[in-house]
């Protein structure tokens, strides 16, 4: 983990050949592409669940490096259980994540680790040049770790978990190149809302959405078999959890997040 972010230089070089160039959807992409451009998380998580296939990980998540000197933390944007936060995510939320946020804001090198006692399932790292093997960031699980830059000094991680993950040295600047396009987007959605929010449970979704719609906690408890008093209590948990004021506030920051339609 000793390569500073010199190596940088080399990601966005790889990253301007490959916006040239035609690919599938939800390849390489520009940001300011009418196709590809990361208009709401929802469509971030669309986006990373496809490079997600494209090196066959089963999961995923993009984080952001704690702007916070007092501790080195990772923030979790959204992971493959979005709009929940799976346990691997809750981890490297704790001190999981701790000395990776340090390796982040001082190179971009990936870093790979295994741990999940499945014979060669890090096959796909031994042979890859430029990637280093670290500490597992989850007990129990294999994957890498792309380091991501964007403006303004932001930093963060694109991380994919699997025990057969596949993936190439031709492929690694493009997965990298991607990754880094992937955050710059999000990070001009409002981050620190993506960042910062609980996790929102479907029930509490459902009431946000029939609110958005126009019920009332009455109807709204008749329509879902609830108790009035249950109904208003998902609808404050909502607020809460979205750093609202009110209901219609959180109405608007789902909307904008993508959360309800």
């Amino acid at each position: 983990m000793t390569h500073a972010l010199a190596s940088h230089a080399d990601i966005r070089e790889a990253a301007a050949d490959l916006f040239s160039q035609d690919r599938n959807p939800f390849g390489a992409f520009s940001i300011g592409s009418r196709t590809h451009r990361v208009a709401t998380i929802p469509d971030a998580v669309r986006l990373c669940r496809w490079i997600a296939m494209d090196i066959n990980a089963t999961g995923f998540g993009l984080f952001f490096a704690s702007p916070s000197a007092e501790r080195d933390r990772l923030v979790a944007c959204f992971d493959s259980d979005y709009p929940s936060v799976s346990v691997a995510t809750k981890f490297m939320s704790g001190a999981g994540g701790e000395d990776m946020v340090r390796h982040t804001r001082i190179s971009t090198q990936p870093c790979w680790w295994s741990d999940d006692g499945v014979p060669g399932s890090d096959a796909a790292f031994r042979t890859l040049a430029w990637v280093d093997r670290t500490a597992p960031l989850v007990p129990g699980t294999t994957g890498i770790a792309f380091p991501v830059h964007a403006d303004r000094g932001q930093c963060g991680l694109a991380v994919f978990f699997g025990p057969h993950i596949a993936l190439q040295q031709d492929q690694l600047y493009e997965i990298h190149a991607r990754c880094f396009t992937l955050f710059a987007g999000v990070a001009l959605i409002r981050p620190g809302d993506a960042g910062r929010s609980r996790a929102i449970s479907k029930r509490e979704l459902e009431c946000l959405k029939l609110t958005a719609n126009g019920y009332t906690s009455e109807a709204i408890a008749k329509l879902l078999k609830l108790s009035v008093h249950t109904a208003n209590q998902y609808l404050t948990q909502c607020a809460q959890k979205l750093n609202a004021v009110s209901r219609t506030q959180a109405v608007a920051k789902a909307l904008r997040l993508g959360l309800i339609e």
